[in-house]
């Protein structure tokens, strides 16, 4: 006896979750090659998924109208033959990576010559000047490894522009045996100095959504696989397209009249002018009365 896992498969590079529609099957049923088990909808297309092996569905991981991400098991499916178990009989992710990165790389010695051409001084992963070196008056702990090594005059350099020794470890020299050169320092300097002259981005505001005030009498409506879709794809709209405004006109005489006979009279009884305002506001009022999707929120 075996399991097989059914999971979501991959429909594109932009798909990345589907809606699950439909179970065709149900546990305890026979399944054989191709038999279609779920039914599935994206954004883009409606499929169907197959199964792979023949067999028993004893388990179902989601249920209808669940939304599952590509590679997420959907059911198990056991097997007549000796299937292996597809979740364990893969090796780890975290193994793979730790055999691949234990390599060792032994350091080759180059020896100086006149003959030599000009190195190109390789860009470093710059930091902020530290308090370390404050802290820590010489950066430069003995070490019996020849790359650590730092001449009088290298080490001068970096009292004089407060390098710490985590800094010089971050510069690959160019002299003999990898030794930092008074070059290599100095070019180091420099591209600290523009890292620390170079103005920062300011950092984007997350938006946040406000909370849609509840009542007691508000309906809420459970949206459908549809209008989610029709939202989702309206916010994107909204977030990368250009909008413009749009104008229609109405014939307002009948309520330019009105005012005009009624707002002096108001003034006097009021005190406050009136405008149009609150006459677009009152029929704004009895439109989304009559309307009332037109007042629902996402």
């Amino acid at each position: 006896m075996g399991k097989h896992f059914l999971k979501l498969p991959k429909m594109g590079e932009s798909v990345i979750e589907a809606t699950l529609t439909k179970w065709l099957k149900e546990v305890g049923d026979p399944i054989e090659v191709d038999d279609v088990i779920v039914e599935i909808a994206t954004d883009k297309v409606d499929s169907d998924v197959p199964s792979e092996v023949s067999g028993i569905l004893i388990e179902k991981k989601f249920s209808e109208n669940d939304v599952v991400q590509i590679g997420e098991v959907m059911a198990v499916i056991q097997t007549d033959g000796d299937t292996p178990d597809v979740e364990s009989a893969a090796p780890a992710f975290e193994e793979v990576v730790e055999k691949e990165m234990a390599i060792e790389f032994e350091p080759v010695a180059v020896e100086e010559s006149q003959d030599t051409p000009p190195v190109e001084v390789p860009t470093y992963a710059l930091q902020d000047p530290s308090p370390e070196f404050e802290k820590n008056p010489e950066p430069f702990p003995a070490s019996s490894n020849a790359n650590e090594f730092y001449s009088p005059l290298v080490k001068s350099i970096a009292r004089a522009e407060q390098i710490s020794a985590a800094e010089l470890k971050q510069i690959k020299g160019t002299g003999k045996n990898s030794r930092i050169t008074k070059k290599d320092i100095l070019s180091f300097l420099e591209q600290r100095k523009e890292v620390v002259l170079k103005p920062q981005a300011p950092r984007p505001v997350a938006y946040q959504k406000p909370e849609a005030r509840r009542k007691a009498e508000d309906q809420i409506i459970e949206m459908s696989r549809m209008a989610k879709l029709t939202a989702s794809h309206m916010i994107n709209s909204k977030q990368t397209s250009a909008h413009v405004q749009s104008f229609i006109e109405a014939d307002l005489t009948n309520l330019w009249d009105w005012r005009e006979k009624v707002k002096n009279d108001f003034y006097e009884r009021e005190g406050e002018k009136l405008t149009f305002t609150p006459l677009l506001i009152t029929a704004l009022i009895k439109a989304l009365k009559d309307f009332p999707l037109l007042n629902s929120s996402v």
